[in-house]
């Protein structure tokens, strides 16, 4: 052997030695991770005050009667044994309903909620299928087994029904459950293969994260680790959101020149759900490149596709960052859902603002004060409600995406609107580890649960006014004096917290906007904490300005004129129109000094007739501001006047200078959010 090939040979041996090496070093670890905090059962977080207020609005409207409303859930229901709705819409409802039921204790809507799960659970077939009766199973007689599976429904909807019996068993611990998830799981494991995700429709792949999440709740209760290998296999089926989110390639392209080409990997609701996947895949493994992957992909969609009301543009598909573009109403309580995921399982607080502000901000501005009519798609500048194509990737035929109607645009919307506000009511608190509390949102409830090692009996009152107000009272109510840690989050946008602890002044750090009190804790103590609000500006699309005081942001106040018209096809809807004057830029010399310059008035804030309109809304900013004569709308659509870099508008502008009102952007239906700057 000459030198040169013994040479050649020992270089080769030492990278491979090194590759080996390496290749074992970035094996993706096999540890599941238990969530950083737990969710409480559900019910034992009562709404109060103006959420509850809320909440009772959507009992008393579509959420508590949609299925005595609205006919593709109400005739025969194929989840009832019936013929009809055997897809994606009464799952939807019902992911909905359910914790709004046991949120409200509403033994009513309890009842009703419950025979759609009873019948699903009782009407398993013995191979673990479950769901409608298929057309199949009617014409031979016989039930979907393992060997029949291509007979079986689209995997999608039961993805959807998982969530609600999980929920369901969060309340009532229904020992059926368990069993009927197990035989269920089982079923899939044996029929991936042949019947594999997308075996009836994209849907499922574009979903499959829904599936494994469930799997992997069921793998906390069993340990039965096939339940980790059935996730893993159906991420392998499913659209790959990881790898897509942390490549930046994907979100890149969705940005330019929408098409018909591969759109469901830009579908906003996709999209909103897909979020979740790298951190559900962390949760399986442990392999935290799945956390960069999460953290890469969140922050190209927010800087590319970002909105000023805290929500992406999907219209359906991405469409980019301009707030002239749409954004489908399922995809906002979609990714709320999944930033849900996200806070529980990570405990990363940045995603608890994010939360924040799409709630407080995108999410009631689409719906009409009742909880029945909504929009498809919204717009953050949106100066006219009306039939038409506007700027959206997906105009529709008869125009109705942009009308507040049950029915128009898609009834996806319709179904699932209603997952929203429950789900975030749900989350205002977690058990935390060393068997201590925390508030990571913020809302006014009353929380009963056990802290301490010896699991004391604890009701807590968080009496607030929040998002409106940034003051926030703990009451605690203890069955015996406890020592627990109890923790809450400083929000990113406050400054300098204070807390007093029975009226005194207390000493606090925050580690990673996270303070925790680990001490005794005696009946009747009161914890406050402030969060001082103040009036700032962000920067958005085209150098345009918006305002916002702590989690809200805020939008030119229109006056509203609704008309009332038919469809025939999507039935009852409402246009909105305003004849006020909404072409104006903020005065340069106010953006700069916006903290003094801006006057906050305070309005009459009720807690028991809350509603998200302008007669309700309790704040209101004032602002000097000039006409920009050559704005105007295009189709309906107020495209914003480009801008030099200096971020100022270079056409005419009136010399008259005037004051203009801003109210929080979840009380307007007409507005300009995102402002242009003028000298």
């Amino acid at each position: 052997m000459t030198n040169h090939l013994k040479k050649s040979l020992l270089f080769f041996l030492f990278w491979a030695v090194w590759a080996a090496g390496l290749l074992t070093a970035q094996t993706p670890p096999n540890q599941f991770v238990n969530p950083k905090y737990e969710l409480l059962p559900l019910g034992a977080i009562k709404p109060t005050s103006w959420l509850r207020a809320q909440l009772m609005t959507m009992r008393n409207g579509s959420t508590g009667h949609i299925d005595e409303i609205y006919d593709r859930i109400k005739n025969d229901n194929g989840w009832l044994g019936g013929a009809g709705d055997g897809g994606e819409e009464t799952p939807y409802w019902l992911d909905g309903a359910v914790p709004l039921a046991y949120l409200l204790g509403d033994s009513a809507l309890t009842r009703k909620v419950s025979s759609y799960i009873n019948w699903t659970i009782d009407h398993q077939r013995p191979s673990g299928y479950f769901g409608p009766i298929t057309k199949w199973e009617k014409e031979t007689g016989r039930q979907i087994e393992a060997s029949t599976s291509q007979h079986g429904e689209d995997w999608w909807p039961k993805m959807i029904i998982l969530k609600v019996i999980q929920q369901h068993y969060s309340a009532t611990k229904d020992v059926r459950v368990i069993p009927f998830l197990t035989q269920y799981f089982k079923y899939q494991q044996a029929t991936l293969k042949v019947s594999q995700l997308g075996f009836k429709s994209e849907w499922a792949k574009s979903r499959g994260i829904e599936n494994s999440k469930i799997a992997q709740w069921l793998y906390q209760q069993t340990k039965d680790k096939s339940l980790l290998i059935l996730a893993e296999e159906i991420k392998n089926q499913a659209f790959p959101w990881s790898e897509w989110l942390g490549s930046r390639d994907w979100v890149i392209n969705a940005a330019v020149n929408p098409d018909g080409k591969d759109w469901m990997q830009r579908h906003g609701v996709n999209v909103g759900m897909g979020l979740k996947d790298p951190v559900i895949n962390y949760q399986r493994t442990g392999n935290e490149a799945y956390l960069r992957q999460f953290q890469t992909g969140f922050n190209d969609l927010m800087t590319l596709h970002g909105l000023p009301n805290g929500i992406f543009s999907a219209d359906e598909d991405l469409h980019g960052n301009r707030p002239s573009h749409g954004t489908e109403l399922c995809a906002i309580v979609e990714t709320m859902y999944s930033l849900e995921d996200v806070i529980a399982i990570t405990g990363d607080l940045k995603y608890a603002d994010a939360l924040e502000r799409m709630t407080f901000n995108a999410m009631p501005s689409q719906t009409t004060d009742n909880y029945h009519e909504k929009q498809y798609f919204q717009m953050a500048n949106q100066v006219e409600i009306s039939r038409g194509v506007f700027d959206f990737t997906l105009p529709f035929g008869r125009g109705m995406n942009n009308v507040l109607g049950a029915k128009s645009g898609y009834t996806c919307c319709y179904a699932n609107m209603h997952q929203g506000w429950p789900k975030f009511a749900q989350n205002l608190w977690y058990r935390s580890p060393n068997e201590g509390l925390t508030a990571l949102l913020y809302a006014p409830n009353q929380v009963e649960t056990t802290v301490g090692k010896r699991q004391i009996k604890a009701i807590i009152e968080e009496k607030t006014d929040y998002p409106f107000d940034g003051q926030i009272t703990f009451k605690f109510n203890l069955a015996e004096a406890v020592e627990f840690p109890f923790q809450f989050r400083i929000p990113v946008w406050c400054k300098q917290a204070m807390l007093t602890l029975n009226g005194q002044n207390l000493p606090f750090t925050a580690t990673k906007q996270l303070v925790t009190l680990n001490r005794k804790w005696e009946s009747g103590d009161v914890l406050m904490l402030r969060l001082p609000m103040e009036i700032t500006m962000s920067q958005w699309a085209e150098n345009s300005k918006t305002v916002e005081r702590g989690p809200l942001v805020y939008a030119l106040k229109m006056k509203e004129r609704w008309e009332k018209s038919t469809e025939k096809d999507e039935g009852d809807y409402y246009s909105v129109f305003s004849e006020s004057s909404w072409n104006y830029g903020l005065l340069k010399s106010d953006v700069q000094q916006i903290n003094t310059t801006a006057k906050l008035s305070l309005g009459v804030f009720s807690t028991t007739n809350f509603q998200w309109n302008l007669a309700n809304a309790p704040l209101q900013i004032t602002l000097k501001a000039k006409k920009i004569p050559v704005w105007k709308t295009m189709n309906g659509v107020a495209h914003l006047p480009v801008s030099g870099r200096d971020g100022l508008f270079k056409g005419p502008v009136e010399e008259a200078v005037e004051e203009i009102n801003l109210v929080p952007i979840g009380f307007t239906k007409l507005r300009i959010v995102a402002f242009p700057v003028v000298r």
